[in-house]
């Protein structure tokens, strides 16, 4: 009996194709079946894409378990094409990182107003960046990471230090700016530690209003603050 050209006899006597193209074909059908529609792999968007499936595999996964080749999946794309664009899980999760407010952009705000009411403000600002459930829980899973995997704990502090307080630092541009800064940040960073990752109550019921009210003016000295005490006692007692 006659075979069409490039297929094989089999033993159960039907015709297969060569291996070589059944398998290119596969993979073909697997990678355009997870591929966004109206989205090809490459395209402007597509890093986005992938930035917003590496955050919601770390919020899933964690820092340790998250993996290229699953949030390529959730992506749809190859995971080549995730390592092309950021390199290494590492670097993934350091451009993923993302706090839900600026807050150098909210004392830009206040200081057109003066700083006397800053700190309330701030705070208040920084708990309602928290108030979509979903932005939430893939931050408190970045925080988790952070806390549970020294990579990735460094890569927070390395984006505190760019996006946060860098930016706080220049925009007191008062005295000891940098070490007011770093102040503000351990305030709220604790706080959303506290508040959102370990929930102790009642501070994680307590209103977003008692807590600007309760936290507002330890934050607003970090901010304004007389630190000539402090500033003496580091002078004389300069870092080896």
């Amino acid at each position: 009996m006659n075979r069409a050209v490039g297929e094989q006899p089999d033993t159960s006597g039907r015709a297969r194709a060569e291996p070589g193209r059944a398998s290119g074909g596969a993979s073909r059908s697997v990678s355009s079946a997870h591929r966004p529609v109206g989205r090809p792999a490459g395209t402007a968007g597509m890093r986005e894409t992938i930035l917003e499936a590496a955050r919601c595999e770390f919020a899933a996964q964690g820092f340790d378990h998250a993996t290229i080749r699953g949030i390529a999946a959730l992506a749809g794309v190859d995971p080549a094409l995730v390592m092309h664009y950021f390199g290494s899980k590492i670097e993934l999760f350091g451009e993923a990182i993302t706090l839900p407010v600026r807050p150098a952009e909210i004392l830009r705000r206040s200081t057109a107003a003066g700083l006397a009411e800053a700190g309330a403000s701030l705070v208040r600002s920084f708990l309602a960046g928290w108030g979509d459930e979903e932005n939430r829980q893939r931050l408190v899973a970045l925080l988790r990471s952070a806390l549970t995997n020294d990579v990735a704990m460094a890569c927070v502090r390395d984006y505190l230090d760019q996006k946060v307080l860098g930016p706080v630092t220049q925009e007191l541009a008062l005295p000891d700016s940098e070490l007011r800064a770093t102040l503000v940040g351990s305030q709220l960073i604790g706080l959303a530690i506290m508040r959102y990752v370990v929930c102790i109550e009642p501070l994680a019921s307590a209103s977003d209003d008692e807590l600007a009210a309760a936290i507002g003016p330890s934050v607003q000295r970090y901010l304004t603050g007389d630190f000539t005490d402090l500033s003496d006692e580091r002078a004389s007692h300069p870092r080896v």
